[in-house]
């Protein structure tokens, strides 16, 4: 890798928000570590960015709902003697559904990707930015996690833990050199939806999603001005807000219609 320039982890590098702040850090000239599960369609990326903005791009296909992933991959890149100067936590998925009616292991795998590997990941990483007291770290969360969720039960808990867990984390490394950065999008136009199974739902189909390139841009210039929260989309701002003063049992009912086919 090109040593004058920084590395970025990308995980979910192959499509969606994960790609697009790819193509953003790539433009900047940033070194790339992109990790997905799709080994073909990574590879199509990485060959795509090194090609374009000619800087060096390392892929990894790797399932990071195996507990062991997060260790692996950090080891991994320790003996590459890839240094890693920015970590982007993209990678989750969500399940429409109620959740007695959810296989057990869709709603822990939710919770592994999304909560597990992401703070194992964090903590893997962080220890050597502390060491250097330079580092950025962007966990991508949601605005589901301003609000329960029925419906997608676990999806928006795991959201919550991952806002929680980048604001305090800001706040204790506020004077060590690492910022955090939580991107908290809305309805967006990725493969989730159809992943999840609520591309059929009133929140996808009433209200029209975010594009992942605007989204990611969003997300892009808050890490980079270090910024703690970043909510894309005026509307979503609003939205975000407006839950802090409404009562409770309303906005999980008004959730529960939003997850509901139209």
């Amino acid at each position: 890798m090109n040593a004058n320039s920084s590395s970025v982890l990308i995980t979910g590098a192959s499509g969606g928000i994960g790609y697009e702040l790819a193509k953003l850090f790539a433009k900047d000239r940033h070194n790339l570590v992109l990790v997905a599960r799709s080994n073909a369609k990574l590879a199509q990326v990485a060959e795509e960015l090194q090609r374009r903005f000619e800087i060096s791009v390392k892929a990894i296909a790797l399932d990071l709902t195996d507990p062991e992933a997060p260790q692996n991959l950090f080891e991994g890149l320790k003996r590459d003697a890839v240094s890693v100067d920015i970590l982007v936590n993209n990678a989750g998925y969500g399940k429409l559904g109620e959740f007695a009616a959810i296989p057990l292991e869709e709603s822990l795998g939710q919770i592994q990707l999304n909560i597990v590997t992401l703070t194992s990941l964090t903590r893997l990483f962080l220890g050597p930015m502390v060491e250097r007291r330079a580092g950025k770290i962007l966990n991508v969360a949601s605005t589901a996690g301003f609000q329960a969720g029925p419906l997608m039960a676990v999806y928006y808990a795991t959201k919550a833990y991952v806002i929680s867990f980048s604001e305090a984390l800001a706040n204790e490394l506020v004077d060590k050199g690492v910022s955090v950065t939580c991107l908290c999008p809305g309805a967006t136009a990725t493969d989730f939806a159809s992943r999840a199974g609520n591309d059929k739902s009133r929140l996808f189909k009433q209200l029209r999603p975010m594009d992942a390139k605007a989204v990611a841009l969003t997300g892009y210039r808050g890490l980079i001005a270090g910024k703690t929260l970043v909510i894309a989309g005026l509307r979503n701002w609003l939205v975000a807000e407006s839950l802090r003063i409404s009562p409770r049992s309303l906005v999980t009912a008004v959730s529960r219609k939003l997850n509901e086919a139209k």
